[in-house]
């Protein structure tokens, strides 16, 4: 049979053309929500928006991310996949090549300004629990690691637990609205990492 002839089959590691499609649907709805939350804020976003400015039709949001909830989950992703890159093979001292107290404290303030950035989104993303599980799960993981890079001792999980709970969305904005201005909070924040870190020595 001539080549012209032959019917067009996909090869075995050629996705079917509405598969290409949905993928590229489905980033351009992701990208719209991205542009929107960074020039609107979180609250404004919705579905239709988002729909509109990807340039398809709002069942399609639907049908990629079942709701608004698992749309702002997925551009938290995002944020936090960039960032996360950022802590494990970025510019010192956040990332790698400084001493590990200094890591610690610019992780500290790192996250911190991330979460204020972001508290309208994480509230979006996670309902009611206003978590992302993964993102804290990393953290804690991360904050466990410079501890016992600092050489503390005792049981390093929890100790990571109580110095991630005061950088947390809740409480920090609640600290805000006392009249805490973020520096301090940054500072305390600073002093109470050191303090841990001295106990090694």
């Amino acid at each position: 049979m001539p080549d012209a002839e032959r019917p067009l089959l996909p090869l075995l590691d050629d996705p079917p053309r509405q598969r290409r499609d949905a993928a590229r649907n489905r980033d351009a709805v992701l990208q719209a929500a991205l542009c929107l939350v960074a020039r609107e804020g979180a609250p404004a976003v919705t579905m239709e928006s988002v729909a509109e400015a990807a340039g398809v039709g709002k069942g399609t949001v639907f049908r990629r991310f079942g709701n608004r909830q698992g749309l702002m989950a997925e551009v938290l992703h995002q944020s936090e996949l960039e960032w996360q890159a950022s802590v494990i093979g970025g510019e010192p001292p956040l990332g790698p090549g400084a001493e590990p107290l200094a890591r610690l404290l610019a992780f500290g303030r790192s996250r911190l300004e991330l979460n204020l950035r972001h508290a309208d989104l994480i509230e979006a993303a996670a309902g009611g629990d206003r978590r992302s599980h993964p993102a804290w799960a990393f953290a804690a993981l991360h904050v466990r690691h410079l501890l016992g890079e600092c050489g503390v001792a005792g049981d390093l999980p929890l100790l990571a637990t109580a110095l991630l709970a005061p950088l947390d969305v809740t409480i920090v904005r609640q600290q805000l609205r006392e009249g805490y201005p973020a520096d301090r909070i940054v500072a305390a924040w600073s002093d109470l990492a050191r303090r841990v870190a001295a106990a090694a020595d």
